[in-house]
C-alpha cells in the first residue's frame, strides 16, 4: 500500500485491542516490520462448533511489509496460539525465552512445522536486532514463568510494550520485574508505552503468587481424602507449589490432561520445575493409592465439556471417581463467558459429596495481571510521552487511558486504539492514519476460515429453533409429483406435538404447490424457496418461531 512506503513509525494491532485474547501487533518503520505475539481467542456462546479464533492473517501480505521476525512475550495461548498459522503464511524467525520456546516447539510439532522453524532463544540479558529495531527484553512477572516486556529502540525513539505482567514482590522463582531498567529508560525518555489492561478494573493491590502456599498448605494439612487441584497447565509456579506440598505431606501426584502432562515435562526438562523424587504416578494407578496419600493436578478448570475434570464431575472418568471426602480446588479465575460451565462443575462435585474451594471463598488463586496500582506504577516509572492501552475489552482500554491522563500523560498524547487502527507515532504526537477492517478467522478441526458469519448464524439458529427438512420426489420424465412431500424435524418442538405440526406444514406445502403448479424440473427448482417459506410461515403462525428449513428435490 502506498500509505506505508514513507519512513515513519507505525503500529497496527491485529487483535487484543477490544477483546481478551487474540493478541497480535505489528511494529513498522517504513516497510521494515516485526510482529509482537501471535495469539488466538477461545470461542464464546455465539460461536457454536468453533475450536478457536485467530486474526485475519491475509492482511500480513496486504501491506507488503518486510517482516523481519516475531517476538513472543510469553507462553499463553492468547499470545502463541496463532503462531502455526502465521508461520504457514510467512517464514520468519521467532524470538522467545527458553520456556516459551519449549511450549512453542511442542505446539509446532503438532502442526508438523518444526523442521523449518527458525528459533532464537533470548533472555533479559539479550538484545534482539531486527533491521532498524533494537529490542531489549524486560523481565516481567506473570502467571507463566519467563514472561517478558519489550523495550524497542526505533529511529523515532524508545517504545515499551509491557506484555502481560504484574508487579509481584515475592515471585516463586525470585525473578522480579525489571523496574530498574524501566525506570532508567523512563529517565532517558520513553516515546510511547503500550500497557496491559486486562485487570485494570481491580483497584486493589495485585497479590503475590507466593500467598497461594499458606492456603494450599492448610488444605494439605486438614484434607482426609484425595486433593484435586484444577489449574492452567501453563501455571508452572502454581504446579510447583502443589508438587512440593504433596511431597511434604506424603502424597503422590497424578497428572490429568494432555497439556498438563506435556507442560510439566517441558518445564521440568528446561529446569523451570523441580519435581520431588518418586512423587508422580500414572493416573491408572490411583486405585492402588490411599485417599489420604493422593493428589491430582488437572486441566479443565474453565468447564470445557469433554475435559477430564468435566468427566469427573459427572462420574464418567475412566480412572478417577470423585466421592465424599475429596477436596476439589479450582485454582484459576473464572474467565468471563465460562462462569456457567464452571458453576455446573462445582455443583456436580458438591452433589458427589466433595468439598469444593474456589477464588470467591478461599485464597486459592491470584491474578497474573496488574491491578490499577501496578498500572499506575508502570506509568510513573516509564514516564511516557505517549500512551496506548492494550490487551483488553474496550471498557478496559478506556479506563486505562483515563488512568494514564491522571498520571500526567497529556490527554492529546493518549489514544484508545482498536484492532485495525494504523497509528503513526512521532515526537510530535499520535495520529490515526487509517482504519482497516481486520476481521477474525474461525478454526474448526482442519477447516481454517471456512466458517463465516452465515454459517455461524445457521448454527445458532439450529441450536435455538431447530430444523425442518422437506423432501420432494418428482418424476424425471414427467416432472410430476410422485408422492406426498415428506417432512422431518429436529429440535423444533416436543415429540408429542411434532406430527401435528408437520401435518399442518405438509398441507401448507401442498397449497403452495397447487398455486405454483410447476411443470418442469427447472420450475421445481425455482419452487424450492417458496416451499421453504410456506413451511416457515406455518411454523411461525403455530409456534411463534422460524426454524431453519431445508428443501430437498429428488428426481427418479
Amino acid at each position: 500500500m502506498e500509505t506505508l512506503q514513507k519512513t515513519k513509525l507505525r503500529i497496527l494491532p491485529f487483535g487484543g485491542l477490544g477483546e481478551i485474547g487474540l493478541n497480535m501487533m505489528v511494529v513498522a518503520w517504513g516497510k521494515d516490520a516485526f510482529i509482537i505475539d501471535c495469539g488466538l481467542m477461545f470461542p464464546d456462546d455465539s460461536m457454536p462448533g468453533v475450536d478457536f479464533v485467530i486474526p485475519d492473517l491475509d492482511w500480513l501480505t496486504e501491506f507488503d511489509w518486510n517482516v523481519l521476525g516475531i517476538v513472543i512475550t510469553h507462553a499463553h495461548e492468547d499470545h502463541i496460539g496463532a503462531l502455526p498459522f502465521v508461520l504457514k503464511k510467512i517464514s520468519v524467525p521467532v524470538f522467545a525465552t527458553a520456556l516459551t520456546m519449549g511450549f512453542i516447539e511442542n505446539k509446532l510439532q503438532e502442526y508438523d512445522l518444526l523442521e523449518n522453524f527458525h528459533r532464537h532463544v533470548v533472555s533479559p540479558e539479550n538484545r534482539i536486532e531486527l533491521g532498524p529495531f533494537k529490542i531489549d527484553c524486560l523481565r516481567m512477572c506473570h502467571s507463566v514463568p519467563d514472561a517478558m516486556g519489550l523495550a524497542i529502540e526505533t529511529p523515532e525513539g524508545v517504545i515499551i510494550h509491557s506484555g502481560d505482567f504484574k508487579m509481584d514482590p515475592a515471585p516463586i522463582d525470585g525473578r522480579l520485574c525489571d523496574i530498574e531498567k524501566i525506570g532508567f529508560l523512563g529517565h532517558r525518555g520513553v516515546l510511547a508505552l503500550f500497557s496491559d489492561s486486562t485487570n485494570v478494573e481491580n483497584r486493589r493491590e495485585t497479590r503475590s503468587e507466593s500467598i497461594i502456599r499458606p492456603a494450599f498448605e492448610e488444605i494439605f494439612k486438614t484434607a482426609q481424602g484425595r486433593i484435586l487441584i484444577a489449574t492452567f497447565s501453563s501455571n508452572i509456579h502454581r504446579i510447583q507449589q502443589a508438587l512440593l506440598l504433596a511431597h511434604v505431606f506424603g502424597r503422590k501426584v497424578a497428572l490429568v490432561g494432555r497439556s498438563m502432562v506435556s507442560n510439566v515435562k517441558i518445564a521440568s526438562e528446561l529446569g523451570y520445575l523441580a519435581i520431588p523424587p518418586k512423587t508422580l504416578v500414572d493416573i491408572k494407578e490411583v486405585d492402588d493409592i490411599g485417599d489420604h496419600e493422593l493428589a491430582v493436578l488437572s486441566t479443565g478448570s474453565q468447564g470445557e465439556p469433554m475435559s477430564a475434570l468435566a468427566l469427573m464431575a459427572s462420574s464418567r472418568h475412566k480412572y478417577l471417581k470423585v466421592k465424599h471426602g475429596d477436596t476439589i480446588i479450582f485454582s484459576s479465575r473464572f474467565i468471563p463467558g465460562n462462569e456457567k460451565a464452571i458453576n455446573q462443575l462445582i455443583n456436580g462435585f458438591c452433589r458427589l459429596g466433595a468439598d469444593v474451594m474456589y477464588e470467591k471463598i478461599a485464597d486459592v488463586h491470584v491474578s497474573g495481571h496488574a491491578s490499577e496500582k501496578d498500572l499506575r506504577a508502570l506509568i510513573r516509572l516509564a514516564k511516557p510521552q505517549h500512551f496506548i492501552p492494550i490487551h483488553g475489552e474496550y471498557r478496559h482500554l478506556l479506563r486505562h487511558a483515563r488512568i494514564a491522563i491522571e498520571e500526567g500523560v497529556a490527554i492529546e498524547r493518549v489514544m484508545v486504539a482498536q484492532n485495525g487502527d494504523l497509528v503513526q507515532i512521532s515526537r510530535n504526537g499520535l495520529e490515526l492514519e487509517a482504519m482497516f477492517d481486520i476481521g477474525r478467522v474461525f478454526v474448526h478441526g482442519k477447516g481454517v476460515g471456512d466458517i463465516g458469519p452465515d454459517v455461524l448464524r445457521e448454527r445458532r439458529n439450529l441450536s435455538e429453533v431447530g430444523i425442518i427438512i422437506a423432501t420432494i420426489v418428482v418424476s424425471e420424465k414427467t416432472s410430476k409429483l410422485l408422492k406426498i412431500p415428506e417432512l422431518y424435524s429436529r429440535g423444533v418442538t416436543f415429540q408429542d406435538v411434532e406430527s401435528e405440526l408437520l401435518d399442518g406444514a405438509r398441507a401448507a406445502v401442498m397449497d403452495c404447490l397447487n398455486e405454483l403448479a410447476p411443470a418442469t424440473l427447472a420450475e421445481w427448482n425455482a419452487a424450492k424457496d417458496a416451499i421453504r417459506l410456506a413451511i416457515r410461515r406455518h411454523v411461525n403462525r403455530t409456534l411463534g418461531r422460524k426454524p431453519l428449513v431445508q428443501t430437498i428435490l429428488v428426481t427418479v
